[in-house]
Order: structure tokens, then sequence, then C-alpha cells
């Protein structure tokens, strides 16, 4: 028996041997240009060329030939143009077009919408005009130097209830004294035609810190009913440790900046607060106070800066004569030691003494300091004083003259701006003017003078000190707000 396997050779059954039989015959792949049956002339042609080259040849028209046949092939075989017509439903008509479209969404200029909604029939009927609210409420905000009835009249209030408004208002508190930024609420009621304002029924404001008004329309005109806030004046004491910075620790204690600003000065008119104060000394400042029975809490000046040294303590309280406040110690006396402090920020240029002038080019008596700043920084009352001149002088361009207690008087030239005028009362570090660079003057800088008993001397070499003490009725009053104070729990507590 003989098998044959998917290789193509035959197996031989039993014991006989298996020889590897035929060899399976391959197929051999015809050339159809060496094909006998065609002729050789018409396979050696090249039926394709390449148009671009051998223009106007037998090959290339042979092959535009080509090119034609196929795209005439293509067009003669192409299915054309013509368009698809699709089945198309039946428009809607009358009732069944107003409820689809009712449930349509279409745009808002077509005045679409959505939900499900009937359409308008012959019980509706069209409105001429559309209603107003009979109440329209609404707030308004006073603005820096704004006038009150000006206010209400932006808010949509006719000018003769504005007017009325402001009158009442102005009864309860001064007009000038509510703070910008309060808060006017509004109730305008209905109008007769839309030709007039509202008529104002209701207003409601916080005239004060303790007081709050409430106008309302009674019969033909405003009545104004007064509301008085309960306020609770107990000051606010914080105490704490100077640590590495005295201002960062009674900022993170509570304090304001303002008040901490405040307390740092107060102190250093008695002793250095760089040199003297140390990380383990104990601050203790009482602020004004006042906390409304609404919440509101409003934090006021700095009342008292004590700082416990353990060998020592400063105590000072702030005390008003003639509403100039001063800071007095617990005895009632007032002391200010120390040196005229530098009247610009910057740094010194050129010193008290003799110098080449930078601009006459010869060895010169310089009688002041220059002090170089940014152009237009502001310039302060080195001590309190009256202007006794302010204007245009020589080289030193714009300057300004102030004449001190104990025959000092100080001179600021090169200013750019002057701010004070000849004849006005100045205090210390009250802006007097601004940096500049008028008159004789390479650059924006100040040129800072002092005479004693118009002598001119080095300003950095005057110190001062100044001592004023409380007596009679003022001293009594002093040492009972000193106990008051002294009395005050931290953290406000009385």
């Amino acid at each position: 028996m003989f098998l044959r396997n998917d290789q193509g050779f035959d197996l031989a059954g039993g014991t006989a041997a298996r020889p590897f039989g035929r060899a399976f015959a391959v197929p051999r792949v015809l050339d159809p240009r060496r094909s006998p049956t065609v002729a050789p002339h018409w396979g050696a042609i090249d039926w394709a060329p390449d148009l671009g080259a051998q223009i106007g040849s037998r090959d290339w028209w042979r092959g535009l030939a080509t090119l034609t046949v196929l795209l005439g092939s293509v067009w003669a075989l192409a299915p054309g143009m013509r368009p698809l017509v699709g089945a198309t439903p039946a428009p809607l008509a009358d009732t069944a077009w107003e409820e689809a479209r009712g449930q349509a969404i279409a745009p808002l200029a077509w005045g679409g919408d959505t939900g499900h909604r009937m359409a308008a029939n012959d019980l509706v009927a069209p409105l001429a005009e559309a209603p107003e609210r009979p109440l329209v409420e609404l707030s308004a905000t006073l603005g820096e130097g704004d006038a009150f009835d000006h206010v209400l009249t932006r808010a949509g209030v006719g000018r003769s209830d504005a007017k009325a408004a402001a009158g009442l208002v102005a009864q309860a508190v001064a007009l000038g004294d509510i703070q910008p930024g309060t808060r006017l609420s509004l109730t305008l009621g209905r109008r007769p035609a839309k030709t007039v304002a509202r008529p104002l029924e209701k207003l409601s404001l916080r005239a004060r810190f303790d007081l709050a008004l409430s106008l309302d329309r009674a019969g033909g005109g405003l009545v104004m009913t007064r509301q008085p806030i309960a306020v609770d004046r107990t000051p606010l004491r914080i105490q704490g440790l100077v640590g590495s910075s005295l201002y960062r620790s009674a900022r993170a204690a509570g304090a304001p900046a303002r008040v901490v600003e405040s307390y740092i000065k107060a102190l250093a008119t008695r002793l250095s607060i760089g040199r003297d104060v140390s990380a383990a000394d104990g601050f203790d400042l009482i602020v004004a106070r006042d906390r409304a029975a609404t919440g509101e809490v409003r934090l006021g000046d700095l009342l008292f800066a004590g700082i416990d040294q353990g060998r020592r303590k400063v105590q000072l309280v702030r005390w008003e004569d003639d509403g100039k406040p001063s800071w007095f110690d617990a005895h009632g006396q007032s002391e200010r030691r120390g040196f005229m402090g530098m009247p610009v920020a910057g740094r010194i240029t050129s010193s008290f003494g003799y110098r080449m002038h930078p601009l006459l080019g010869y060895l010169k008596m310089h009688k002041g300091l220059d002090i170089g700043a940014p152009y237009g920084s502001p310039i302060y009352a080195a001590l309190d004083g009256v202007v006794q001149g302010a204007g245009r002088s020589g080289g030193y361009g714009n300057f300004v003259k102030l004449a001190h207690a104990g025959g000092l008087a100080s001179g600021y030239g090169h200013m750019s701006r002057i701010a004070v005028a000849r004849g006005q009362q100045v205090r210390q570090g009250q802006v007097i003017g601004y940096v500049g660079s008028t008159g004789m003057s390479t650059g924006p800088h100040l040129h800072w003078e002092v005479w004693r008993n118009g002598q001119t001397i080095n300003p950095r070499s005057i110190s001062f000190a100044s001592v004023q003490a409380l007596s009679g009725e003022n001293l009594r009053r002093f040492k009972a707000q000193v106990a008051d104070l002294l009395a005050v729990k931290v953290g406000g507590g009385g």
C-alpha cells in the first residue's frame, strides 16, 4: 500500500524502506513579453511612458493616447451627479404647529422657550404695558466727599424726598460726620406714572457707631426714628514678650499696625528701642476700643505705652491738651530727649564743613548737610516751629525756613515743591515740602541747615531736652485716667 503526504512524497507501507519518490513540480511565472503566444514587437511596447520626457516623440503620443483612453473610461463609467431625493414630512399646521412650537427649543430672538406651554387662546388679552412692582428695595453707599441727598437722587429718589430725608438726618447727626462707605438701605414705593420718580417709603442707615436711623413714610411725609445702640468702651490691653522683634511680637499679639507704630514712637522719647530694649522685656499697651451691642468692634488710638525691663518700668499715658496729644509718665511729667531727627529718608552725601564745591570748583564752607533722596520724597519738619520763609532763595532754589524754640532755626533747600506757607505753625514730623534739584544743585537732594541765635551750626550736634509737668486740676484728672487704665485687664475685661 502506498500513501502520499502533504509534501508530495511517496511513502511505502510495511517494513519496506521509504524512498524519496518524485519531486513536486513548482509552477513557473511566465513573462508575457517572452511568451511564444505574444508577438515580440507588441511585448516590447511601453504603453505608459513618462509624459514629462521626449515631448512630441512617438512614445509621448502613445502615452497621451493611453491617458485619454483611461480618462474617457472613468468618465463613461461614472455614476453621475444626480441628487438623491429623500422623503420629507408634511408641514404642521394650526393647533399642531402651536403645540409643537411650545415644546421645542428655539432662539431667544424668536421668542423661544422650553417646557410644555400651551399657545395663547381667545381668553388671553394682550397688555399695553407691563405692570411695575409695587415696592423696589435697593441700597446705596456714601462716597468720599459725596453729598447725602445726591446719593439718594442717584439711587432713584425724587429731589423733594431726597432733600426732606437729608434734612431729617441732619437733625440727628451732622451730615459731614457720616463716615464714607456708610450703606443706605432704601425702599421705593409705587409711582403714579412712569414719568415721575418713585416715592421714598423707607430709609435706614448707621449714622454713627452708636446710632441707627430709620425714616418711614407716614401720611404725606417722612418720619424719623432714632435707634440708639449700646456701646461698651472698655479699652483693649495687650501684653507679651519683646522676643526677636518688638514690632512683630506686638502685631502677633493682636495690636494693629498703626497702634504698634504709635507705641514704638512713644517709647522712643524715653529710651533707645534698638539699644535699651532686650528680648526678655515685656511690652504693655492699651488701645481705645468700642464694642457695639450689634457685634461691631472699632479700635481707636493708643492710650498707654509701657515696657517692663525688670530693673525699671516705663509707663507713658496719652494726654490731650487743647487737642494736641502728648505722652506723660505715670507721675504727670513729659520729657523728651535725643538728637534732632533726619528730615528726609536718605543718606548724607556731603557733611558740614569745608569742601570743594562741586559746581564752583573751589574750597568753600558747606554750612549744612546734603542728604541724597529720590526725587519727590517727603521732607519733614525736624522740630515744632513757625514758617519764617517759604519760596525761591537764590542758589538754594525752593527754600523753607523754620523758627524753633530756644533760638534755633532750620532751613531746607532745593525742594521740588513747597507744602507750607509763611506764618504757618508746623509740628515735628509734618511734611513741609518734597525733594528736588532746584537752584545750584547737581541732582535731587535736600540741603539742610541749622542756626542757633543766628550762627550756623552742625545739624548733627543738636541735642534737646524738654520737661513739662501737669499740675492742679489737670494733674488730678490725669492720675484718675492712669488709675483707670492700669485697672484694665489683659484682653479688655474691666
